[in-house]
C-alpha cells in the first residue's frame, strides 16, 4: 500500500458514475487519483503533471480514446495507458494493443480485473523509472567509466553532476552505452565486443547498468534486488536470487571480450571493476 501512494494515475472517463465509481475502486486500493471528463482535459492535466499511469475510456467526447493515447505517447513514448470500451468488439482490443495500450478492459470490469490491470501497468511503470535511474546514471559518467576501464591506474574523481528529470529521460534510448570494451544496446538488451554481440536478459542488462552506476563501492545484493528487480528481500535470500544472473552475466562478457569486470566481494556483495579475478 506505502508503494501505491507514491504512484499516480490518470482516469479519463465521460461518464460521471463510472468515473466515480472507478477513482472509488483505485482509492481503496491507495493510488493517488486525478480525474478527466475529455482527451482535451486529460493532455492538458498529463503536461502540468506526471503520471505513472493513464486509465482511459475509448468513447469519450471529442478526441477519443485512440487520439488520446497517440497523443500521450508523443509526449511521452513510456507511458504506460491502459484503455477501456463497453464495446466488446475485439477490433477495439486489436487495435489499442497495436497503438502501444499496455491492456483493454472491456466496461463494465469486475473490482479484481481493474486491480490486477491497473497493477501490471503500474508494474511497468516502475520497470521504466528504474532503467531511467540507471541510464541518467550511466550515461552521467560513461566517459570516465571507459577511462578507468582502459586505465586502471588512472585515479578516478567522483562524479559531480545531478541526475537529470528522471520523467524526461526516455529510457529505451536508441544510441549505444560505450562501457570499456563494451557496447551496450538499450532497449534490446544487446551488449557487443567487435565484431561479437551477446543478447542480455532484461535483468542482466539492468544489473550491468546499476553496478556501472554504482562503480566506487561494492553493492550488496538486497540492494540489486530492490533497484533492479524492484522488491525488498533480506541479503542472504537476495544472493541466491542474485547469483544465477550474475553468473550468467559474467559468462557472456568474458565469452565476448575474455574479460572478468564482476567481481564477488565474499560476504559484501558485488562490484564493477576494470581488471577482476574470477572467484
Amino acid at each position: 500500500m506505502a508503494d501505491r501512494q507514491l504512484m499516480r494515475l490518470l482516469l479519463v472517463v465521460a461518464d460521471d458514475v463510472s468515473r466515480y465509481t472507478l477513482r472509488m475502486t483505485l482509492q481503496r486500493e491507495g493510488y493517488v487519483v486525478d480525474e478527466a471528463a475529455n482527451g482535451e482535459a486529460a493532455l492538458e492535466s498529463f503536461h502540468r503533471q506526471d503520471f505513472d499511469l493513464v486509465l482511459a475510456d475509448i468513447d469519450l467526447p471529442g478526441m477519443d480514446g485512440f487520439a488520446l493515447l497517440r497523443g500521450l505517447k508523443q509526449h511521452s513514448p513510456d507511458v504506460v495507458v491502459i484503455l477501456m470500451s463497453a464495446d466488446a468488439d475485439l477490433r477495439h482490443a486489436v487495435q489499442a494493443l497495436r497503438a502501444g495500450a499496455g491492456d483493454f478492459l472491456l466496461m463494465p470490469c469486475a473490482s479484481d480485473e481493474l486491480r490486477a490491470s491497473v497493477e501490471l501497468g503500474m508494474a511497468s511503470a516502475r520497470s521504466k523509472m528504474r532503467q531511467r535511474r540507471l541510464l541518467a546514471a550511466i550515461e552521467q559518467n560513461a566517459a570516465q567509466l571507459t577511462a578507468e576501464l582502459a586505465s586502471p591506474d588512472r585515479a578516478a574523481e567522483q562524479p559531480t553532476a545531478n541526475l537529470r528529470d528522471l520523467r524526461q529521460l526516455p529510457p529505451m534510448r536508441r544510441h549505444v552505452i560505450r562501457l570499456g570494451p563494451f557496447e551496450l544496446a538499450p532497449g534490446r538488451y544487446e551488449v557487443a565486443a567487435g565484431e561479437a554481440s551477446a543478447s542480455l536478459t532484461p535483468t542482466e542488462f539492468d544489473l550491468l547498468l546499476y553496478l556501472a552506476a554504482q562503480r566506487d563501492r561494492v553493492v550488496p545484493c538486497s540492494e540489486l534486488v530492490r533497484e533492479v528487480r524492484g522488491y525488498h528481500v533480506e541479503e542472504p535470500e537476495a544472493r541466491e536470487v542474485i547469483r544465477p544472473h550474475i553468473s550468467n552475466l559474467r559468462r557472456k562478457l568474458k565469452d565476448l571480450d575474455n574479460a572478468n569486470m564482476i567481481v564477488n566481494v565474499r560476504g559484501s556483495g558485488y562490484r564493477l571493476i576494470a581488471d577482476a579475478q574470477d572467484d
